[in-house]
């Protein structure tokens, strides 16, 4: 059987979003309330993030001020509370290049997505309670990326909370990839997960060799 290979056509895409987890990161705001925005720039190396923010942003302001947040993780379940983000910022008055877009300033984002806030043990702003996944972070350190109107932010991440029905059965340490369905951007619409398509071989290595020991340890003096 012969298979056809599909061939490359150089194009110029607007935006890359490929497709990546949804992230509402909480911040405070100078008086002390909570700052609650969605965003996709995000990977994870071990106990650490790296989030890709405009400078402008209030969540970056925020995050430079205080330099703690928490890293909510909603299911593909809240895909309409997070919409409900959408087009919203804590910033008053709104910068420019977001008015054009059709922002609009919203000082409650939490009731806006009708999500509740959870204290947070070990940074001020609090958790979303209905995100399967909360992480509590201090900022490390931040760079500029090209011109320097986006930042890259490293994180540390010093407490991880998840609702019991993700955790795998029978261990304290590990997150059952069937149970856990995030919530995905691609190209700015919004997906959940599909099933596992292959085996892995990869997931033949155990996850604790994966542990970031120092991290852990600085996590576990909080």
């Amino acid at each position: 059987m012969t298979t056809t290979v599909e061939s490359h056509t150089a194009m110029e895409p607007n935006i890359l979003y490929f497709g990546t987890p949804v992230v509402l990161i909480s911040t405070a705001n100078e008086d002390g309330t909570p700052n609650l925005a969605p965003m996709s720039s995000a990977f994870w190396l071990g106990w650490r993030a790296v989030l890709g923010l405009g400078r402008r942003a209030k969540t970056a302001q925020n995050l430079l001020r205080t330099r703690e947040c928490v890293l909510n993780l909603p299911s593909d379940a809240l895909a309409a509370a997070v919409d409900r983000l959408a087009l919203t910022t804590g910033s008053d008055p709104v910068p420019e290049g977001k008015q054009q877009r059709g922002y609009r300033f919203v000082r409650d984002k939490f009731g806006r997505a009708g999500l509740t806030p959870l204290a947070s043990e070990t940074v001020a702003p609090p958790r979303a309670a209905e995100c399967p996944v909360a992480m509590e972070a201090v900022l490390e350190r931040h760079h500029p990326v090209d011109d320097g109107g986006v930042l890259a932010f490293e994180v540390r991440v010093q407490r991880v909370w998840v609702h019991e029905d993700i955790r795998m059965t029978g261990t304290d340490d590990r997150i059952d990839p069937d149970a856990w369905r995030p919530l995905i951007m691609s190209f700015q619409h919004l997906y959940g997960l599909g099933p596992q398509v292959h085996r892995s071989t990869l997931a033949t290595i155990p996850e604790r060799l994966y542990r970031p020991d120092d991290d852990l340890e600085r996590a576990h003096s909080v």
